[in-house]
Parts: structure tokens; C-alpha cells; sequence
């Protein structure tokens, strides 16, 4: 007898539908699987057996060929074990008069019949609703992670046993009550605007990058406080959308990285070490492409401190994603592209002893070590780096005040205002920020005045811009314009965009 049964291969974040087609007829025992699966996938056999007969259930000693179509498409990881196990029940009649050609099965086996969860599950879930199926069967140890998505009806099992029981109707399982999704922010005593002594000109840059989704490099002698201030960023910056959420959330669960809530709450803030290689940074893999820190830093930040330390590959890899948003990686296995939206927030010294142009310590580097220094960090990525703000040392006096400080609340309340702005602005156009915008855009929403312009082609020809640094002043001083209440971009708020570019006019 033959028996279909379907489940789901990830290709990136995509799922594709896989029909696991099993034949058990007369003949010599044997235990056949065709249809490119790999290491993991021809394993399911004995796990499968062993999870049969542990369930008191009974393993078809026949000739039983398995195929995974489409055949074209390798298949990866042990997901595939629940509906290999449900195929050979039907096949082997163990199931009769059971219907479930619209059940989309998923789980790993352990060899005592437990269902062990799998990454990848919320993508799909997701395409598999766009292709059309709306029952699952999934590991119980997946349930939190689909409890967000509406309009399906998905069963968490913990066993073998249990499936089986709820098929032929016997037990049946609960369906996963939906819950709605609200942003949740976890408590932070010490990552706050509030603990941050003076640096003005440092504080006002970062809510001018988190409120229009620009990148952001401080510069300044070491201990003045550069890494705080990235590490408040998350205090500060606008709460996830429902949206937002379920496209992070896919590209931790492919990752394997996703909390125990089941779905992301809060914008990523990713820090990798200055020793992360390319693959890491990028994505990649040997077997199956996971998403690099760009993708899992996709929605919110990735903070690179000590900017560079970091090797000059690495960093040039930067550039495109920063460009178009997502990054496509390409290995023998195959072609995927990752989204990868990030807020870049980085930090670095003036020079190797980092003491240049400080007003309090004396430099002990020569120019052309300074220089360098510097030429580590390519004039290409400084030129997609939006805001470039010094951050200088901190009088004791500034210290030990008692003067307060603004929270983080109230910088972001400022936010979420300039965010609905931008949203507003952007509804029809499929960006979220002003940092998306592209040429329409800034020709439809960024006219200067004819003395900002003056002020722009000023600083255009004196530092020597490019044409990309000119956009990005343009989509600052529209960030700054929002900030202020003003439709129009006045030239006040050209002259402060530009002061933002101090790399450009002391590198």
C-alpha cells in the first residue's frame, strides 16, 4: 500500500512543501529512502523503528521504499521523522479510514517515541499557510513559538503515541489557543540615557539615529563612554510591530536562537567580537546556511565596538547589506538571500593609543601611525555611516553632579512620535524610515531651501562628499526636521547634519 503524507523542507526562510510517499509491499525486508535526503534524514530510520515499537506500535517488516518529492530538492535535518513515522502506519495499515491529506506533519523522534522540537518552525508554518494548509501536527516543545499565528489549527504533541491516538480519535489533542501579540520590555536597571553623564552632542546623535533608522560611529579616547551609550540604544528604540516580530522571529527560529517566549518582543542587539569571521557576520555553513548576525541583528542593531579591530573583510561585507537590506549568500547548496535591515551603531578610538584630540590626555602616536589606524576602516563603509560624533572625556565635576539626566523613556517617547511620522509618510511606499528612502523619495519629501542648499553644496565641495554622503545628510536633516515638528527641512537642520560628519573632515 502506498500512503502520502506531507511535511516541509526550509530553503532559507522559505518553506517548500515535501510529500513523503511510502511503499510497503511483499518481498525481502529492506528499508529503502530516495529523493536526496541527507546524513540526518537517512538516520530517521532507526530512530523511526525505535520509536514504533517503544510506542507499542508495529514496525512493517516488508520491503518499504520511502520518497521525498520533489526529488529535485535535498533534504535536510531530522523534521522530516513524524511524517516518515505516520507514512509508514498508513502504508503498513495501522491506520485505516484516517484522512489527513490536508495535515501537515513535523518533529523530530526520539528513540522512546518523544516529539523533540525543530528550528525553523514558525517560516513554515507560515508558507505552509500560504500554500494553503491550515492543520498541523507539531512538537509540543514548538508550542509557544506558534500560539501567535491566527487562522490554523495546530496541534502540539509531546508523542508519537499521542498523535496517533489523536488521528484515529482516541484522545484528541487541543488545538493551540491564539494568543494576541503585545510588546513586552524587559526591566533595565543600568541601560539607561539617565546614568549617562554629559556627552550632549553624543546623546542627541543617538536619538537622531534611533529615530530615523540611520547608522551611527562615536569617536573618542577609550572610557568615555561610547559602549554605554550603544548599550542604551534598546531603551530608546521604537516598540516592534506584530509585523516586525514574525519576521524576526523566523530568522532566529532558522538560527536556532529563539528564546523561550516563543516570539521576539523586543528590536535584536547583536554584539559580535571583533574576532567573528565573515561566514559568522554574513551567514553560511558547511551543510545547512544559517543567517549571520546582519540577518539575526535584522529590526534592530548591530553594534560593532572597537570598529577597527575587526578584520577589513568583515567589514567590507557590510557594505552591501547596508545598502540594500538583505544579503544574499551563495554556497554549493544553493542561492539564499536574508533579510538583514539593521541600524549600524559602532565605535572606535582616534588613534592606536587613543588619546588624539582629547582635551584632557596627550597623544603618543605618530601621524602616520594615526594614519594607519584609520585607513583600517575603508572610506566606502565610513561613507554609508550616517552620524559621526566625537565623544570626548568627562570632567569630574560632570561626574559626580546631581544634576539629572534625561531618561530613556522620555527620548523615547520622542522616538515613537517621529516613528508614527515616518510611518505615516512611508504608508504606500514600503519602507519604514527615513533612513530607507530612496531618490523618489527624497525628491517627493527632503526639498531644501535655498539656503540649505547653499549650506549642503558648502560642505559638498570643502569636504570633498560623495553623492552617497550627500542622500544621507538629506535623510538626517529630514530626521532632525521630524524632531523639531517641522514639514519642512529648514536650514538649521542641514547645518546640524552636517556637523555629523566629522570623519570626513578630519580623516
Amino acid at each position: 500500500m502506498i500512503a502520502k503524507i506531507v511535511c516541509y523542507a526550509l530553503n532559507g526562510l522559505e518553506g517548500v512543501p515535501v510529500e513523503v510517499e511510502t511503499d510497503v509491499n511483499k518481498g525481502v525486508p529492506s528499508y529503502d529512502m530516495v529523493g536526496l535526503p541527507d546524513t540526518a534524514v537517512k538516520e530517521s530510520k532507526e530512530r523511526v523503528r525505535s520509536a514504533l515499537k517503544n510506542s507499542g506500535l508495529l514496525f512493517p517488516m516488508n520491503r518499504i521504499t520511502i520518497n521525498f518529492a520533489p526529488a529535485d530538492i535535498k533534504k535536510e535535518g531530522a523534521s522530516f521523522d513524524l511524517a516518515v513515522a505516520v507514512s509508514l502506519l498508513k502504508a503498513s495499515e495501522q491506520l485505516v479510514g484516517v484522512e489527513m491529506g490536508d495535515t501537515v506533519f513535523l518533529g523530530e523522534l526520539a528513540l522512546n517515541g518523544d516529539l523533540r522540537p525543530i528550528a525553523g518552525l514558525l517560516p513554515i508554518l507560515i508558507s505552509a499557510k500560504g500554500h494553503g494548509f491550515n492543520r498541523f501536527i507539531i512538537p509540543a516543545g514548538n508550542e509557544k513559538e506558534a500560539r501567535f499565528l491566527g487562522g490554523a489549527e495546530i496541534y502540539p504533541a509531546k508523542t508519537l503515541g499521542d498523535v496517533v491516538r489523536h488521528l484515529i480519535g482516541d484522545v484528541p489533542i487541543e488545538p493551540i489557543e491564539t494568543l494576541s501579540y503585545v510588546p513586552q520590555i524587559k526591566s533595565r536597571t543600568s541601560t539607561d540615557l539617565k546614568y549617562v553623564k554629559g556627552q550632549p552632542m553624543a546623546r542627541r546623535a543617538l536619538e537622531i539615529a534611533v529615530a530615523g533608522g540611520h547608522n551611527l560611529l562615536m569617536i573618542g579616547p577609550p572610557g568615555t563612554g561610547k559602549t554605554m551609550l550603544a548599550r542604551c540604544i534598546p531603551t530608546i528604540m521604537p516598540d516592534l510591530s506584530f509585523e516586525e516580530a514574525l519576521e524576526i522571529t523566523k530568522i532566529h527560529s532558522v538560527a536556532g536562537v529563539l528564546g523561550e517566549e516563543g516570539i521576539v518582543f523586543e528590536r535584536p542587539f547583536r554584539t559580535p567580537h571583533h574576532t567573528a569571521t565573515t561566514v559568522s557576520m554574513c551567514g553560511g555553513g558547511n551543510r545547512i546556511v544559517h543567517p549571520g548576525e546582519i540577518s539575526l541583528a535584522h529590526g534592530g542593531v548591530l553594534f560593532l565596538d572597537e570598529l577597527p579591530e575587526y578584520k577589513r573583510s568583515t567589514l567590507e561585507a557590510l557594505r552591501q547589506p547596508l545598502e540594500d537590506g538583505k544579503i544574499t549568500v551563495s554556497r554549493a547548496g544553493g542561492t539564499f538571500t536574508f533579510p538583514a535591515r539593521f541600524m549600524l551603531c559602532a565605535s572606535m578610538n582616534p588613534c592606536p593609543c587613543g588619546n588624539y584630540g582629547s582635551s584632557e590626555r596627550t597623544c603618543s602616536c605618530t601621524p602616520a601611525e594615526i594614519r594607519r589606524y584609520r585607513r583600517k576602516v575603508s572610506g566606502p563603509l565610513l561613507d554609508r555611516i550616517d552620524l559621526q560624533v566625537e565623544v570626548d572625556d568627562i570632567a569630574y565635576d560632570d561626574l559626580t553632579s546631581d544634576i539629572k539626566e534625561e531618561p530613556s523613556s522620555a527620548v523615547k517617547e520622542r522616538v515613537n512620535r517621529v516613528r508614527r511620522i515616518q510611518h505615516v509618510r512611508f504608508e504606500n511606499a514600503g519602507i519604514h524610515s527615513n533612513a530607507e528612502m530612496g531618490e523618489a523619495e527624497l525628491a517627493e519629501y527632503c526639498t531644501l531651501t535655498k539656503e540649505g542648499d547653499d549650506i549642503l553644496r558648502n560642505a559638498f565641495e570643502r569636504m570633498h562628499l560623495s553623492a552617497r554622503a550627500r542622500s544621507r545628510i538629506i535623510k538626517v536633516a529630514r530626521t532632525i526636521a521630524d524632531l523639531d515638528g517641522s514639514e519642512e527641512i529648514l536650514p538649521k537642520h542641514v547645518f546640524e547634519a552636517v556637523s555629523y560628519r566629522i570623519y570626513d573632515a578630519i580623516g
